[in-house]
């Protein structure tokens, strides 16, 4: 019998341990899931401040390498804003890159550029991505063109010897509109779409994937010598996320008076213009201005505070809440109140319980409020844990996340999430 409950006792710690694995498997996965797959997207990260060939922006590089008409341009190369082409501030930072997209009877040869990333990890099957890059068309420009695309595809690419030719036999995934042509040689122009991967995506290229006689184009202005023919464009800020990555605002925190803490994602291009960070209580709309735009912001709240952060990935929108707490009442105390509250069932359809270990503790605490995922407040009503229980009806609320907060007759403040599902 005493080997027998050994044995059981053994089978439970490592059930137990293989939950605990499994769980912190999970939190990992969720909290590292990449945002932008694109690697440098901003080009930002440099190895010199010499080199104008792309290979000095990590991660890049062209098709055919060896051709070098693909240039890197850094404000400490000395190429930002006057990049040889035309002048031009970058879309975000310091750097960006330029590339032929179109040329017709240049001083030299026809030639085609396509900047090439290497991803931070292949894509994913069946997975639907948002794709972005900016472009600005070079001042000396002859032409506006419609032929913006990006190609994702695997290790055949490294099999292309004549990068420079028109690489019209691979399809972009993503296309400019035909007949979209872009004729701005002053502000940058996004160019945006979805596509799902089929698994073996490992590099994006950007370029002109259209023949000359399917380039769309208008003449811009009169060439000042005999080698503008073409379209010399800017690329910058270019990304690929997930359409349905979770929005993720962190951990509920506490700080110490005077700190500052970091809540978020980690910041990356594309990611960042994303995320909208709002305070509650504020009822969110498409006119309510934000406190800051980034997938992550640092914060030093004077009181125990609610954040939001509304994440838009090509029309996708989802939230999410984090509450930093401040002690206006004791640290220990605030710390102690919010992990013995517990709020079941998680999801809730009728009715959520919330469940005190300690009821004399939570004697203070008499004013409930009810927010939307928008901040906007729903429902207030008195408050008293009887039986160290207080039952809510949530039946008529939309499927949804809601943030319980409770204030005490002390200042005490607690913040709670709650999820509504049927």
């Amino acid at each position: 019998m005493l080997k027998k409950s050994l044995f059981q006792n053994r089978k439970n710690i490592q059930s137990k341990g293989s939950i605990l694995a499994l769980f912190l498997f999970n939190f990992l996965v969720c909290h590292s899931q990449i945002g932008n797959y694109v690697n440098n997207g901003s080009f930002e990260t440099h190895t010199d401040c010499t080199n104008q060939n792309i290979i000095n922006a990590p991660n890049w590089d062209e098709i055919e390498q060896n051709y070098g008409w693909c240039k890197y341009n850094h404000l400490c190369i000395g190429s930002v804003p006057n990049n040889g082409f035309g002048f031009q501030y970058a879309h975000s930072g310091d750097a960006y890159v330029t590339a032929d997209f179109f040329c017709l009877t240049c001083a030299f040869i026809s030639r085609r550029t396509y900047a090439r990333n290497t991803l931070k990890t292949t894509l994913k099957q069946n997975v639907t991505y948002c794709v972005k890059f900016y472009v600005n068309i070079g001042n000396y420009s002859r032409f506006g063109i419609d032929g913006f695309g990006a190609y994702f595809g695997d290790s055949s690419l490294d099999t292309i010897t004549l990068g420079h030719k028109i690489l019209n036999y691979l399809t972009p995934q993503i296309q400019n509109p035909n007949g979209n042509i872009i004729t701005d040689t002053l502000s940058w122009t996004a160019i945006t779409g979805t596509f799902t991967a089929s698994g073996n995506e490992k590099y994006m290229v950007i370029g002109n994937f259209k023949t000359d006689a399917a380039t769309n184009t208008i003449a811009i202005q009169t060439p000042t010598f005999v080698g503008n023919q073409g379209c010399i464009v800017s690329l910058d800020d270019v990304s690929c996320i997930p359409i349905d990555l979770p929005a993720f605002a962190g951990e509920d925190k506490h700080i110490i008076p005077g700190e500052t803490l970091y809540i978020g994602r980690q910041r990356d291009v594309g990611i960042d213009e994303d995320c909208m960070w709002y305070k509650l209580p504020v009822s969110i709309t498409p006119t309510t201005p934000a406190i800051d735009t980034a997938a992550g912001i640092f914060v030093n709240p004077v009181v125990t505070t609610t954040y939001v952060v509304k994440q838009d990935i090509c029309g996708v929108i989802k939230y999410d809440t984090v509450v930093v707490f401040k002690d206006g009442v004791g640290f220990e105390k605030l710390e102690m109140l919010n992990d013995g509250l517990k709020i079941y069932p998680q999801p809730a359809s009728e009715q959520i319980t919330l469940s005190v270990e300690n009821e004399k503790m939570y004697e203070g605490i008499k004013h409930l409020e009810l927010y939307n995922n928008l901040g906007q407040l729903i429902r207030e009503e008195e408050i008293s844990f009887k039986d160290r229980k207080f039952n809510l009806a949530v039946s008529e609320l939309t499927v949804g996340v809601y943030t319980i907060k409770l204030v005490g007759i002390e200042a005490e403040v607690i913040y709670k999430r709650v999820i509504i599902n049927r």
